[in-house]
């Protein structure tokens, strides 16, 4: 429980309705997207960046542990307290201003607790939007701090490629804050430290205000699903359309037999669109334009068919099926996969990445494991394919020892076996901390450790971030 006086000094600096000390209040707060919940002391809630500085400072005067937290969608469990009851959480969901568009300059600038909706529902009347697709409405604070990629990654990159500036809070004494850029696109008078802040998962410092480059709209879009000769051939295709559909491809998203049998099985709103069953493997395409239809002009869906029936005639096969239809169609199925495998039982997921070319022969080598060590855990995959990531779900026993045993199996043969990375895009939380541990190399660790201690932050946050020493 929070000390009388720190509640009195912390309810003063955030003003009403910033500090929430009532268990049932606080649950929300307390519970990540996966894994166990954990307790805080309190949740403070300040609504703006001079509050967060002082909440920050008096925390650090005082030693009081705190972790920064977002729309809490993660799931790495870097945004949630322990289960202590000894840590707070310092929600920046008011941070909510501005929210300011500029549409000349193509940017937003918005405060880190705005979310994802709330920021495109503004773009939209401008024709104008940020292309994060993700699964989930996270906040643009929490996007930044954890580098948020997402099924269009392909055409358009991370939040690294769109975050022009940052303000920031430090975790040191006097909570203080830099300015890191002007939201330039060309800026070479400093080093550029918000490179540091854009996936540090708030080891060096808490996002409070965020400006991004936002793109146009796409005005002409296509989609198909493909079905493959099997999962050797989904690169090459992959490569047949960079090729012939060139800027206009968008997304290229892989979905396993397993993940996509578990959707159409447990969401009701989805049917299932394959009349012959089913496939083994299923890949999800997309092309987009962003001006309006021109006379004369080849549609979208002319061209995505014709190369689609190119690779069909192909004498090499590695095409075997494909299916066209109304974009929302074609994509409802991809959206539906992590609700329907949260429905079918527990889940073990891994964000892995891979160089594009180990996808087809790590995925081969995996299921062979699986088979002769773990036969009670099914692999239900799914991932961008364009960028090498997959989240590599297995539905199976919750027993911490056998859970445990799989981790190390899976994690050992994607990251020795392949240089993979164990946290594609999720960012870093507890939940990694172990793989952390031992597959991040001492001296990366170190000199991580050492440049957190620049920026002020160590027993303060309750972060993953650098490395916590032996």
């Amino acid at each position: 429980m929070l000390d009388q006086v720190h509640q009195d000094a912390l309810a003063a600096l955030v003003g009403p309705g910033g500090l929430i000390l009532d268990p049932a209040d606080r649950a929300a707060y307390e519970t990540p997207a996966r894994y166990a919940g954990g307790a805080a002391a309190a949740v403070v809630r300040p609504a703006t960046t001079a509050q967060v500085s002082a909440v920050v400072g008096y925390c650090v005067r005082h030693g009081l542990r705190f972790v920064p937290q977002g729309a809490n969608t993660g799931l790495a469990e870097g945004s949630t307290p322990d289960a202590s009851g000894t840590h707070l959480v310092l929600s920046l969901d008011r941070l909510a201003a501005p929210l300011e568009i500029d549409v000349a300059d193509r940017t937003a600038t918005v405060g880190a607790g705005v979310r994802l909706s709330a920021l495109n529902a503004a773009l939209e009347p401008h024709g104008l939007f940020l292309p994060i697709d993700l699964g989930a409405d996270p906040t643009l604070g929490g996007m930044a701090a954890t580098n948020t990629g997402g099924a269009r990654f392909l055409r358009y990159g991370d939040m690294r490629r769109h975050v022009l500036g940052l303000e920031v809070v430090l975790a040191d004494a006097a909570g203080t804050t830099l300015q890191l850029s002007h939201g330039l696109r060309k800026d070479n008078a400093a080093v550029a430290l918000r490179q540091l802040l854009v996936g540090g998962c708030g080891a060096f410092g808490i996002i409070t205000q965020v400006t991004v480059e936002v793109h146009h709209r796409p005005r002409q879009t296509a989609a198909a699903l493909l079905v493959p000769r099997d999962i050797e051939a989904v690169l090459p295709l992959l490569q047949a359309f960079e090729v012939q559909a060139g800027s206009t491809l968008t997304a290229f998203e892989g979905l396993s037999k397993a993940a996509m049998t578990r959707a159409i099985d447990h969401v009701p709103s989805l049917s299932n669109p394959f009349a012959g069953g089913v496939p083994d493997y299923a890949v999800l395409v997309e092309l987009t334009r962003t001006w309006a239809p021109r006379e004369g002009e080849v549609s979208l869906d002319e061209v995505l068919q014709q190369i689609a029936g190119d690779l069909l005639e192909r004498d090499d096969g590695l095409l075997v099926d494909a299916l066209f239809g109304p974009v929302e169609k074609m994509w409802a199925l991809r959206h539906s996969l992590s609700e329907g495998l949260r429905a079918s039982g527990p889940v073990v997921g891994f964000d892995l990445s891979f160089r594009r070319r180990d996808l087809a022969r790590f995925r081969r080598e995996a299921v062979l494991m699986l088979e002769a060590d773990f036969p009670d855990y099914a692999l239900c995959d799914f991932g961008h394919v364009a960028d090498g990531g997959v989240h590599f779900n297995l539905v199976g026993p919750v027993e911490p020892g056998r859970r445990a045993a799989l981790r190390e199996a899976v994690l050992t043969l994607a990251v020795d076996g392949f240089g993979a990375s164990f946290s594609g895009e999720h960012g870093l939380g507890r939940a990694f901390q172990d793989a952390y541990d031992r597959f991040t190399p001492r001296l990366v660790q170190d000199y991580s450790a050492a440049v957190a201690a620049v920026f002020g932050t160590g027993s303060a946050a309750v972060r993953l971030g650098p490395a916590r020493g032996n």
